[in-house]
């Protein structure tokens, strides 16, 4: 058994298989999965788990190049929006038809029990040397 780290095993697989380019998605429970892309579904109930708790957890774990947000979020929630510049250096925003149209790439979408409006964010996958 694991001792640090993340624990899903889905998770931790995507992790590890993942190149430079790559990416995968952290997603509040409304957004639309595509077909073909794997879903690994840790929703509970509406808030749990949080979209920054698993966002934390995968920043510990991952190296980030940069982040794709939908530009819904300044608008909607900018609570959220303003916490996530100040984790990320280089933010992309793209309207939430461009960023539904992207996920389609996924190596995997991290559903959570988020329910707050577009608490959905792409994670581009950067090298560590």
């Amino acid at each position: 058994m694991k001792k640090y780290g993340i624990l899903n095993s889905e998770i931790s697989k995507v992790l590890s298989d993942m190149g430079h380019t790559d990416f995968i998605v952290i997603s509040d429970c409304g957004l639309p999965i595509p077909d073909g892309v794997k879903k690994i579904d840790l929703a509970v109930k509406l808030g749990t788990p949080s979209f920054q708790e698993v966002l934390s957890v995968l920043m510990d774990e991952m190296e980030i190049e940069r982040v794709t947000l939908a530009s819904e979020i300044i608008e909607h929630n900018g609570d959220l929006e303003r916490t996530l510049q100040g984790k990320f250096k280089e933010i992309e925003y793209v309207s939430h038809e461009v960023f539904k149209n992207q996920t389609c790439k996924a190596k995997a979408i991290i559903r959570t029990g988020e329910a707050t409006p577009y608490a959905n964010i792409i994670l581009h996958s950067g090298v560590i040397f």
